[in-house]
């Protein structure tokens, strides 16, 4: 028979003692989970609310409280597959060009007559010409506007084809800038979704993409798919406008024809004017990250692509001395004074926004209740199901 010394068996012991503790938060999973978050949430600055307190006490502080992770299957949780509307990409982005082809083709309008947008089909941008003998030449000045596309698979082609029927321009997104901006628009929403779920401090979180516009969601220890959609929160759409008329307080005004009236985000009873064509949009943006000024004070410090750069130093050399909107989300942030024209595409505000990113739209979801004890099968909680807005 073996014989061990005192000390390798009080080793022994204590090192299955402290096992056995360590492992104790696993046995009280929901309550040491608990624990955990509240210690997180008042350590991030949060009130200590008379609830946090309670769930950070319910855990002896002394003891370990790292738990494992359990996954979907053995926690149950949520799971959501939401498809990206790229195709509201595609008419932000004619909306975009409308502006530059209208400020060039008015450079030719002793020889072109009046020009006029036809609102038919919001996949296609058709502008009207006075004088239809001239459409070549229409074609020539909205061509010289397009750029060429910056992708492997798109070498070689423009980003807008431009085409007339009769005497209207057809200006449509080239299929290889569609490409290219699905796959741009696809990267943005999987970081944003990511961030956005990071920050909360969930826990192995599986976000994948799954075909060409979807995002497969699974987030475990979620009760159900409305907590997860209530995390991911809204579209953050971010726009510059110009602003057409005067601040009122009368949320009944007509803005008129080409407006839009909008509320401050600040200033409660408070809206703009501002024409419903934005002067650049949130896609034309390369980077916005939170930043500080030369006073200390944060702000936003935000660049332009290429055409988002022109379009807004063109802008800006034109208006000095007006207002022009910062639009996020459908408020106004702010309204600032233009003081000087703005070229090279970058510059500084004092407000918080983020990138734009396209809308996603729920195409399935699902909440799956913990593994029962002894049973191989999850089991989808009752009422959480949904009719599929595309197949799977």
């Amino acid at each position: 028979m073996l014989q061990f010394s005192l000390w390798k068996k009080t080793v022994i012991l204590l090192i299955c003692a402290w096992g056995l503790l360590a492992a104790a938060p696993n046995v009280y999973y929901s309550i040491a989970e608990s624990s955990n978050d509240a210690v997180a949430e008042l350590e991030a600055g949060l009130p200590a609310t008379p609830e946090r307190i309670a769930a950070r006490d319910a855990w002896p502080q002394f003891l370990p409280s790292d738990v494992v992770n359990l996954g979907l299957d053995l926690r149950g949780g949520a799971h959501l597959l939401v498809e990206v509307a790229v195709e509201d990409i595609y008419a932000e982005r004619l909306d975009s060009f409308w502006t530059e082809a209208l400020r060039a083709l008015r450079e030719q309008r002793d020889a072109l007559g009046s020009i006029r947008r036809q609102y038919d089909n919001p996949n296609e941008l058709r502008i009207r010409i006075e004088n239809a003998e001239q459409i070549p030449l229409a074609i020539e000045t909205v061509y010289a506007l397009t750029s060429p596309v910056v992708s492997l698979s798109g070498a070689g082609s423009r980003d807008f084809e431009v085409t007339s029927q009769l005497d209207e321009l057809v200006i449509t997104l080239s299929d290889a800038e569609r490409l290219a901006t699905d796959e741009r628009t696809m990267e943005q929403s999987l970081e944003i979704v990511r961030r956005r779920i990071d920050e909360a401090g969930t826990r192995e979180p599986t976000i994948q993409r799954q075909g060409s516009n979807r995002i497969l969601i699974q987030v475990p220890g979620i009760g159900s798919a409305e907590e997860l959609l209530a995390l991911l929160g809204k579209t953050a759409k971010l726009t510059f406008n110009a602003v057409t008329g005067p601040i009122t307080r009368d949320a009944n005004t007509n803005p008129g024809a080409g407006n839009l009236l909008l509320p401050s985000q600040d200033e409660e009873g408070v809206y703009y004017i501002v024409a419903q064509t934005p002067v650049v949009g949130g896609d034309q943006l390369t980077n916005a990250q939170a930043a500080f000024d030369q006073n200390g004070r944060p702000s936003v410090s935000f660049n332009f692509n290429v055409t988002g750069a022109r379009l807004f130093g063109q802008f800006t050399a034109e208006n000095i001395g007006q207002p022009f909107a910062i639009v996020l989300d459908g408020q106004v942030v702010s309204a600032p004074v233009i003081q000087a024209h703005i070229s090279g595409g970058a510059d500084n505000r004092q407000f918080h926004a983020g990138r734009n990113h396209a809308p996603v739209h729920l195409a399935a979801r699902r909440c799956l209740a913990r593994r029962v004890e002894g049973h191989g099968t999850t089991h989808r909680r009752p009422g959480t199901g949904c009719r599929f807005r595309a197949g799977r």
